[in-house]
């Protein structure tokens, strides 16, 4: 038993302080994940372009997980833009930018 400790007690100390280092690794590679994060973030704007960018964002992700051909302009609402009159230029070049910026993500660029 004493030789069991013996043994035993310096292994779980080398453990012990090993392991900080994983855990400190571990922390600096979380600081990059909140930078990629940053595609999905509108760009400044008028809170109808921050929306439709946001919607170009769900529109792109929404096609992916169903199965449908990826391409803005045959989404619905690149089609039909919950706006009138002038802001529906606007609107759709505010959405053609969030989901080709959802669709470079998914991508892996």
């Amino acid at each position: 038993m004493n030789k069991t400790i013996r043994i035993a007690t310096p292994l779980i100390a080398v453990a012990l302080m090993s392991g900080a280092s994983f855990f400190a690794h571990a922390q600096t590679n979380q600081a990059p994940v909140a930078q990629s994060q940053s595609w999905n973030t509108p760009p400044p704007g008028t809170e109808q372009a921050q929306s439709a960018y946001r919607d170009g964002v769900e529109a792109a992700k929404l096609d992916k997980a169903a199965k449908r051909p990826i391409d803005a302009k045959l989404s619905h609402l690149y089609v039909h833009p919950p706006v009138k009159g002038s802001a529906r230029d606007e609107y759709r070049a505010n959405f053609v930018a969030g989901y080709e910026a959802a669709v470079k993500h998914s991508s892996g660029e």
